[in-house]
């Protein structure tokens, strides 16, 4: 079965998520934390051979360590495409984990899901969400207690193990305060966002599918996507079977044939 493409993201930022595989942890201890912090630190921060700093090959703005999955949100840079950069973390961590543990195997679960991030809304949406996390995966109580994310960046009274954010890339669209006050409200649980999860059978409303093409694509003539070209075309379907998981609504919302995207979905 023909893998499906990643689409490209027109701001260069994605937001990526790992997880192990059959949901097993991927972290034991706060070693196994430190080292993946470490790994994705040199992607932000790389030197060459003789130590000098070299421009970065990944510009992170978030991150949530969970003990079976991680969250990230980043944007690539020239010479280096995010799957490659993933491609390093993710097998530099297995081999560390696989050794330490005398693990065979897969240790993440097939490749890394990830979406494109292209408004600032969207952007603002996944800081709430990725810090979130670990409050409602039932961690911890509020966003400050967890140590494996990157709001310890964020909040300038709190010392981070590993720091490596772009924070103050962000600190100059939204204030401290106003993104504290945001990442302190719960997103509403009709708010839906990429994980391993979202294919689980969950309804999106037809309007709220329409919200998402015009936010993702920009894209506000729905019908419009049946005439554009091929493959664009594709790539838009494709990324609403991972968005819905419904063939019918697809169908349905766009107006393309039921059977195009049939063969699409495989």
């Amino acid at each position: 079965m023909a893998r499906k493409l990643r689409l490209a993201s027109d701001s260069g930022i994605y937001h990526v998520i790992l997880r192990g595989v059959n949901r097993q942890d991927i972290f034991e201890n706060e070693k196994d934390f430190l080292k993946f912090l470490s790994l994705m630190e040199r992607l932000a921060f790389p030197v060459d051979e003789t130590g000098h700093r070299v421009p970065p090959l990944l510009v992170i703005y978030a991150y949530c360590l969970m003990p079976n999955h991680v969250h990230l949100l980043l944007r690539e840079q020239p010479g280096m495409l995010v799957s490659d950069a993933i491609k390093w973390v993710s097998g530099t961590y297995a081999g560390y984990f696989n050794v330490k543990y005398e693990h065979v195997g897969h240790l993440f679960q097939d490749r890394f899901r990830s979406e494109v991030v292209n408004d600032w809304e969207y952007f603002v949406t996944l800081l709430r969400y990725i810090h979130q996390n670990p409050v409602a995966g039932g961690l911890v109580d509020n966003v400050r207690y967890y140590r494996w994310s990157s709001w310890r960046e964020y909040d300038p009274e709190m010392v981070c193990d590993v720091p490596m954010c772009a924070t103050q890339a962000v600190f100059t669209k939204i204030s401290f305060d106003a993104l504290e006050e945001l990442v302190d409200m719960p997103l509403p649980k009709t708010q839906r966002i990429l994980d391993f999860d979202s294919d689980s059978g969950r309804r999106v409303t037809d309007e709220r599918l329409r919200e998402y093409i015009k936010a993702e694509f920009g894209i506000t003539e729905v019908p419009t996507i049946q005439h554009l070209e091929k493959e664009k075309r594709n790539e838009i379907v494709v990324k609403l079977l991972e968005f819905c998981r419904n063939v019918r609504q697809v169908s349905r919302v766009t107006g393309i044939c039921r059977g195009v995207i049939i063969r699409l979905d495989k």
